[in-house]
């Protein structure tokens, strides 16, 4: 065991990159062993706009929950992988919508099969006795209610 792993809560936040690390690297392993020239990074956007078809850049970083800058970030890689275009919205000249390009579809339709093998070996590692989805959610909604940095101020201010 190493310094971080009997750190326990104090460095959650280092041990979750380090699973999200983990995971993205033995993602793309898994997309290179099927032939696939796909980087787990880009799975949200193409998710969300394979089911939502039609989004502005606000609200695909909104449904992902990334920041904009790092959502740009993503849409030009993807469109200079030609996954993606981007057109003005009709009704608001300013405004760029974004969509899966037929490339991108075609690419989805060839990563489905992938995707379901790693729904089930990733029910396999976060079936465990204190399911990893659930905390996941459960610490999510408490973040949602009220912030990890608002909560460190109250608790602060209450001493």
């Amino acid at each position: 065991m190493n310094i971080i792993d009997e750190s326990g809560i104090l460095a959650i936040s280092t041990r979750l990159q380090r699973l999200s690390e983990q995971l993205r690297k033995d993602g793309a392993l898994i997309y290179k062993e099927f032939g696939i020239d796909f980087e787990p990074k880009w799975f949200p956007v193409i998710l969300t706009l394979h089911h939502k078809k039609e989004l502005s850049i606000v609200e695909i970083a909104h449904e992902i929950g990334y920041t904009h800058p790092s959502t740009i970030s993503l849409l030009k890689e993807l469109e200079n992988k030609q996954l993606i275009l981007s057109k003005k919205d009709k009704q608001d000249e300013r405004k760029r919508l974004i969509e899966v390009t037929s490339k991108g579809e075609a690419l989805v339709e060839q990563m489905k099969p992938v995707w379901e093998l790693i729904k089930k070996v990733l029910g396999e590692i976060a079936d465990n006795e204190n399911n990893l989805l659930a905390a996941i959610n459960e610490a999510e909604t408490k973040i949602a209610e009220q912030s990890f940095y608002q909560r460190a101020l109250q608790l602060k201010n209450s001493k």
